[in-house]
């Protein structure tokens, strides 16, 4: 008898033995018509109280600057020559827990599906005796469900990549937003550290560009556009 894909997931669940399930992320991105006449940039951190010096903007930062350099950019060699500045902000919510229900079946006998008699008879003159026993086949199955209750904890991961006009800062002081990226997924993990790469690989192909609506994208770590981000590959394998 074959047991539901539910009553296998619920098993794999309680169990703790369920397969890494892949990453959901959101993708949402504006952009104007002049942005993508801006390519050589500046990376500044936008995060409050944040600093170059901060040591986790700098390892997400070289996450940014592979995706960027994926889709055309090129970082300049000193600010004068940039002709956008990009602020990279990020963050994790606190965590929620929801709660599931699920079943689990139950295992049992169901009935019986053969049965054989055998045994020896006596004759006594006229008379005759028989002794015998039936011995039965049982077969076996679900017999019934069980409800179990579980929970889980999920967080809310982002990042937010806003391109602005740097020559009209430099000259007029004006904040022009030209594109701005925002990234989301919810998930178990609660180590934006494992989760910034992913989020930065989703988002690779829709910088500087204008989405119309929020993209999904789904992703594993193991994928050939994280590992690139993460830097385990060459930045020409990643093709958006």
């Amino acid at each position: 008898m074959r047991i539901s894909n539910l009553a296998i997931c619920a098993v794999a669940l309680a169990c703790g033995c369920a397969t890494s399930p892949p990453f959901r992320v959101a993708v949402d991105s504006l952009a104007s018509l002049a942005a993508q006449e801006h390519r050589t940039y500046v990376l500044l951190p936008g995060n409050e109280g944040v600093t170059w010096d901060d040591l986790q903007f700098q390892e997400y930062a070289q996450y940014v600057k592979r995706a960027l350099h994926a889709q055309g950019f090129r970082l300049a060699e000193n600010a004068e020559d940039a002709n956008v500045a990009i602020v990279l902000s990020y963050g994790i919510g606190d965590p929620k827990t929801h709660q599931y229900t699920y079943s689990l079946p139950v295992w049992g006998q169901t009935g019986v599906s053969s049965a054989h008699t055998y045994g020896t008879a006596t004759a006594y003159g006229s008379m005759a005796t028989y002794s015998g026993t039936t011995t039965y086949t049982p077969t076996y199955g679900v017999t019934g469900y069980t409800s179990h209750v579980g929970s889980v904890t999920t967080y809310f991961r982002y990042a937010r990549i806003t391109g602005y006009d740097f020559e009209a800062f430099r000259e007029s002081n004006k904040q022009l937003e030209l594109w701005r990226t925002t990234i989301s997924s919810s998930g178990t993990s609660g180590d934006l550290r494992q989760v910034f790469p992913v989020l930065i690989s989703a988002a690779i192909p829709y910088f500087a560009t204008n989405t119309g609506k929020q993209v999904q994208v789904q992703l594993y770590e193991s994928d050939d556009a994280v590992k690139t981000i993460r830097g385990e590959l060459p930045n020409e394998q990643h093709k958006p």
